[in-house]
C-alpha cells in the first residue's frame, strides 16, 4: 500500500523548530512527505538557528526538495499533490493570512489551492497572540470547512498569557481524524 502524500508547511516560529524537525521525522516514517517553507521559515538566521543547516536537516528527512515559492506552490491545488497538509508551525502571521485569504507566501498558496479540492488542512499553532489579536483567526479558521487544528494549550500562562501552542505529539492523530473530515478532540488541552 502507498503512503498517504502529506505537505509538511512550516512557518517560521523558530523556537519550536526543533520540535518541528522531530515531528518531521517521525510522520515520514508514514506518509510521503514534501516540506513547504515560508521565507521566513526558509532563510532567516535567527538566535535559534540558521537557516541554511535547518533546510539541508528538512531536505534530508523529505529526500525531495522544498517548496519555497508562490510558484512553486500554485499547482498543489491543480496537480492534488498531497492527501492532506500540516502548517507546523502556523504562525500567527500565517493564520491571519489563511483567515482573511490572504496568499502571499508558498504556505498560504498551498493551502489555499490544497482547499480548493476540498482537502483537509491541519493547523498547529504557535503564536504569542493566539488569546489576543489572533483569537477571532482561530475562531475564523474553526469554522471553515476542511480545516483543523492540532490540539493546543497556553504555553506560559503566567509569562505569555495571550501565547498559544499546539502540542505536536498530537499532530500525528490529528492529521489521521483530519483525513476522516474529523476534529481531534479535545481541542484544549492543559498546561
Amino acid at each position: 500500500m502507498s503512503k498517504r502524500k502529506l505537505g509538511f508547511a512550516v512557518c517560521g516560529s523558530f523556537c519550536t523548530f526543533e520540535k518541528t524537525l522531530e515531528l518531521l521525522e517521525t510522520l515520514c516514517q508514514d506518509y510521503d512527505v514534501t516540506a513547504i517553507l515560508s521565507p521566513a521559515a526558509a532563510g532567516m538566521d535567527t538566535r535559534f538557528g540558521d537557516a541554511a543547516p535547518f533546510c539541508e536537516k528538512v531536505r534530508a528527512l523529505t529526500e525531495k526538495p522544498i517548496i519555497e515559492t508562490i510558484a512553486e506552490a500554485e499547482p498543489v491545488g491543480p496537480k492534488s499533490l498531497f492527501d492532506v497538509i500540516l502548517v507546523a508551525p502556523c504562525t500567527g502571521n500565517t493564520l491571519a493570512k489563511l483567515s482573511a485569504g490572504i496568499t502571499d507566501t508558498s504556505v498560504t498558496m498551498a493551502c489555499k489551492a490544497h482547499l480548493r479540492n476540498q482537502r483537509p488542512v491541519v493547523l498547529a499553532v504557535s503564536t504569542n497572540d493566539g488569546l489576543s489579536a489572533n483569537a477571532r483567526n482561530i475562531g475564523t479558521m474553526l469554522n471553515k470547512k476542511h480545516v483543523f487544528f492540532v490540539p493546543f494549550r497556553q504555553d506560559d500562562p503566567k509569562g505569555k498569557p495571550a501565547s498559544l501552542v499546539s502540542d505536536f505529539s498530537l499532530a500525528k492523530e490529528a492529521l489521521e481524524m483530519a483525513l476522516e473530515n474529523q476534529q481531534l478532540q479535545p481541542l484544549l488541552t492543559g498546561i
